[in-house]
């Protein structure tokens, strides 16, 4: 699912608010979660997940074209962890999708 079917989909869902107003809001979701971790913090939506940062220690690399060792310079990245619910709810119908397609539980 792209930005703009996000948006779309919460203006259907929500007649009463127009594009705009929905692009507004996921805009300023977006904005308030990137402010929040990149002062580090976590952002935790219940049943959905969670996002960090993670610090990556600097290290030497490899130019893999000419094989040459380079130096990485420490770095953050986010990284997402899914919730409870989230991975139960991804599971669930490929458990009922596979038991379909395979012709049933097999004992």
């Amino acid at each position: 699912m792209t930005r703009s079917e996000l948006i779309a989909g919460l203006a259907e869902d929500n007649p009463h608010l127009t594009v705009g107003d929905v692009e507004r809001i996921v805009a300023a979701l977006f904005d308030e979660m990137t402010v929040a971790l990149s002062r580090g913090e976590r952002v935790e939506l219940r049943g959905f997940g969670a996002f960090t940062v993670k610090r990556r220690n600097a290290r030497a690399g490899r130019n893999p074209r000419t094989g040459e060792t380079v130096e990485v310079a420490q770095k953050s990245v986010p990284f997402f962890k899914a919730g409870k619910e989230l991975r139960e709810r991804i599971n669930k119908p490929m458990a009922v999708a596979g038991a379909k397609k395979n012709g049933g539980a097999k004992n």
